[in-house]
């Protein structure tokens, strides 16, 4: 048991990401397909990706200040680092948003499975972007946003 919690002590900050991040992604998962039922592919693909990422920002945000890097800034400061922290999730999301009209609108209409099967096809597009935005928005949140002082 002693192992444990040693392990879990030694990587709190990578198993704490990968955990929220994991829900903040669901988040984003569940918001597309919802908006993809309710409004079409067309809409989840464009505005309603756009406002499933305004969500998971301020989710993501809130997670990653008080759970995974603890962040102890108040006043100017956290007001700083939430500034930090949006401007790079926006460049995340251009990034997500364009990895979705490049897959969903560009490549899909010439791609027989996604044209048999477009909604399946445009939740495959948001994953394989989710991973991608994963990635980018630890590398920024650790060099940039919250590092250590």
């Amino acid at each position: 048991m002693q192992k444990i919690k040693d392990f879990i002590t030694k990587y709190y900050e990578g198993l704490a990401y990968l955990f929220f991040g994991g829900v903040a992604t669901l988040l984003n998962l569940v918001l597309f397909a919802a908006f993809q039922a309710a409004f079409g592919t067309a809409f989840a693909a464009g505005i309603g990706n756009i406002i499933d990422n305004i969500i998971c920002i301020l989710f993501a945000y809130w997670t990653n200040h008080t759970f995974v890097f603890r962040s102890e800034n108040k006043g100017k400061a956290a007001l700083a680092e939430f500034g930090q922290f949006v401007s790079c999730r926006i460049a995340t999301m251009v990034l997500d948003q364009a990895i979705i009209w490049l897959g969903v609108s560009l490549i899909g209409p010439h791609v027989a499975f996604a044209v048999a099967n477009g909604e399946l096809w445009a939740m495959g597009v948001k994953l394989f972007s989710q991973v991608i935005v994963i990635l980018s928005n630890y590398v920024f949140s650790k060099l940039f946003i919250f590092k250590k002082k």
